[in-house]
Order: structure tokens, then sequence, then C-alpha cells
């Protein structure tokens, strides 16, 4: 009895251990237009599958700064870093909190991290804007953390960030939305279906 109870606890122990220490497949890797993985804090330029929009930039909608992500037609837009929530790992993954941000200066004070805008109640509108802090995951940075996630043949952009459990927050794919300010980043139920060009 006394042995039959100590192999019964060891197949227990040791069938826990494997089911605990079993992780799941990682994220499929995003690719770049050459089939290339696409790596954290190189430079991209986030470029349209459909050849009748643009690329990406900054512009002022309204107020002067911060400076608000625009398509823009006939234009491959400015180039782009991604940056994991686990800025030691190399290559960006699909359904991973990414920072996004534009490697260049501006004339605002504020950095060119993306972050999700307040809503607008104007528009009715949550637009994808700069001004957003680097790292730093948790409660206070949730409106800085966007995904890419596969669509068709290509790729869309994503919010609905995983680095706060007890957050509440919209959860949607990233289109455009056109109004006397240009094409504006936002969610939006048709996603802005994208590829992703070395720079």
């Amino acid at each position: 009895m006394k042995m039959t109870l100590v192999t019964l606890v060891l197949i227990v122990a040791l069938s826990t251990k494997a089911l605990l220490g079993a992780a799941g497949p990682a994220p499929e890797q995003v690719l770049d237009t050459s089939g290339k993985i696409v790596r954290a804090r190189s430079s991209y330029y986030i470029v349209p599958a459909s050849p009748d929009l643009g690329g990406l930039d900054m512009a002022s909608t309204g107020a002067d700064c911060p400076l608000d992500v625009v398509a823009v037609d006939g234009y491959q837009g400015q180039p782009l870093i991604f940056t994991p929530v686990n800025f030691n790992k190399g290559v960006i993954r699909v359904s991973t909190d990414l920072n996004i941000y534009f490697p260049v200066a501006t004339s605002c004070p504020q950095t060119t991290v993306w972050k999700l805008k307040d809503y607008d109640y104007s528009t009715s509108q949550w637009f994808v804007t700069t001004g957003g802090d680097f790292g730093n995951p948790g409660s206070q940075t949730v409106a800085n953390w966007f995904k890419i996630e596969k669509y068709e043949d290509a790729y869309k952009l994503v919010y609905c960030p995983s680095v706060c459990n007890d957050c509440s927050y919209p959860c949607g794919d990233i289109g455009i939305y056109q109004d006397e300010y240009g094409k504006r980043l936002a969610l939006s139920s048709e996603p802005y279906k994208v590829k992703f060009q070395r720079a």
C-alpha cells in the first residue's frame, strides 16, 4: 500500500511539473516585404497593401501638438520602429504588445511614440496620436501599446493591449477615418491592411 501511494504521488508530481514547464509555441514572426523577419529597433515603412492609400506620417489635426498619425497618398511615409514589451526580444511577433514610434525629430515637445487618443465626441472616434510613453508596461501606459496581427495575405495593426489586466479600454482594428484633416488612423471596423518594408 505504501509503495503504491508513493508511486502515485511521484506520478502526479512529475506530470504536474511537465505541465507547468510546458510553454506554448511562440507567436508567428512578422515578415517584411522581402520575406525577412521584422526586427525590433530597426526602421521600417508601414506600406499599404492597397494601392489607393499612402504611407504613414504625422500631421497637425486642429491643435498644433501633439501630432496625429495619418496616411498620406502618393508618399511612402516616415520610417517607424517597433519595440516589443519584452525589450530584450529582437524579433517582432504577431499578437505581441509593441511601442511604435517615428525615429524623427518634430517641432512638438511630445514624443513620437504612438498612443490612442482620448475619445473624440465630435467625431465619435478613437484616433491614434503621438506623445506616448516608451516602455513601462502597466496601467499608466496602457494607451501606448499596439499589436500586429495577420490579416488575409498581409497584416493589420490592432489596439488591444495585454499589459494591464485590470484596465478598461476599447479593443479594435486600426483603420482610416477621413475628414478635413486627412486620412487619420483610428479604431475601425475596416482594418488598414499593411505590409512592412525595410527602410
